[in-house]
């Protein structure tokens, strides 16, 4: 890359995009969310850099103005898609991409990333996927879209969502996504929880949430052995997968099933979430009034895979 692009980032979270971004060379100059400790998280953690970054916290419709940039990215709240979630496409919070298309006009970037929930491909909600391809389209940019799953570019999760990437048209040329590099017959094997784990504690005290397996929780089958790579990191710490130190769980039927012993078990903690996200190893969770448990599993749930989002990035073409 020749140069370090500037990058206005929204919907930001704790920084999964922006972490792919800056490892690539990218420069954030305006980050924006409206979570708190997602900025906590955020800035311990990203804001040693050479450039000065402006993180708002605020809502995005109250964002007047964007500064220059040569690329917008943004992840915005997908609930209403979310397979986790309550599957309501018509939900106010999924016409929040109307806001990343304002400051898409306004910017004018010379190519944007967007990255949602796999649920936005559904019959239902092709609508709304239409009409985001639609706008961004009219906005002057070539536009492509592909479900990826974070599992086939090195995180250790299975993890589907939806990018959308457009190229400004005076450059007429198209984006092309990246191929997969890991799992059967391609360059490296598929990362796995031991591989993402190495060197971590059986038992954090304090870092995992120590709540009763309810009957949803036991409708399914929410763990993964060592040798594969985790169920999907979500974003509710009373949700989250099972660790493999866990016994097994054996179906019983349709929506039931049960411990296959009695021996300890619990959910991951927070910081194995982190590193089953891909995020780096040392990465800090800031003891701010935010930080309480639920929040730190809530931005990491909520949050790009690092490398995911760096591999969908790199393969943008040298518009810069």
């Amino acid at each position: 890359m020749k140069s370090k692009p500037k990058v206005v980032s929204l919907f930001t979270g704790c920084g999964g995009s922006d972490s792919g971004l800056t490892a690539l060379g990218f420069e954030v100059v305006f980050a924006n969310d409206i979570m708190p400790y997602a900025r906590d998280l955020y800035l311990a953690n990203l804001s040693e850099t050479d450039y000065r970054l402006d993180y708002r916290l605020d809502d995005v419709r109250n964002i007047k103005s964007f500064p220059a940039a040569e690329l917008l990215v943004g992840c915005y709240p997908c609930q209403g898609f979310s397979q986790a979630g309550a599957r309501v496409a018509n939900r106010n919070i999924n016409y929040l991409y109307q806001e990343f298309d304002r400051a898409l006009r306004a910017i004018r970037p010379k190519a944007f990333i967007v990255e949602n929930v796999a649920g936005m491909c559904r019959s239902d909600s092709a609508r709304l996927l239409n009409n985001q391809l639609v706008r961004f389209r009219s906005a002057g940019y070539f536009v492509n879209h592909q479900l990826l799953n974070a599992a086939d570019f090195g995180v250790a999760q299975d993890r589907r969502r939806i990018f959308i990437v457009g190229i400004r048209s005076d450059f007429g040329i198209r984006y092309e996504f990246p191929e997969p590099t890991h799992g059967a017959g391609r360059k490296k094997p598929v990362k796995t929880i031991a591989d993402a784990l190495a060197g971590m504690p059986e038992w954090p005290e304090g870092e995992f949430v120590d709540a009763k397996f309810h009957w949803y929780y036991m409708s399914r089958n929410r763990r993964r052995g060592w040798d594969e790579p985790s169920r999907t990191i979500v974003s509710k710490a009373q949700h989250v997968p099972i660790h493999p130190m866990s016994p097994e769980l054996l179906y019983v039927r349709p929506d039931v099933w049960k411990w296959s012993s009695d021996a300890p078990k619990r959910r991951f903690s927070y910081r194995e979430a982190a590193r089953l996200q891909g995020f780096k190893k040392n990465l800090r969770f800031p003891n701010t009034k935010y930080g309480i448990m639920r929040n730190r599993y809530k931005v990491i749930g909520n949050a790009v895979p690092p490398p995911l989002f760096k591999a969908v990035a790199g393969a943008l073409p040298d518009v810069w």
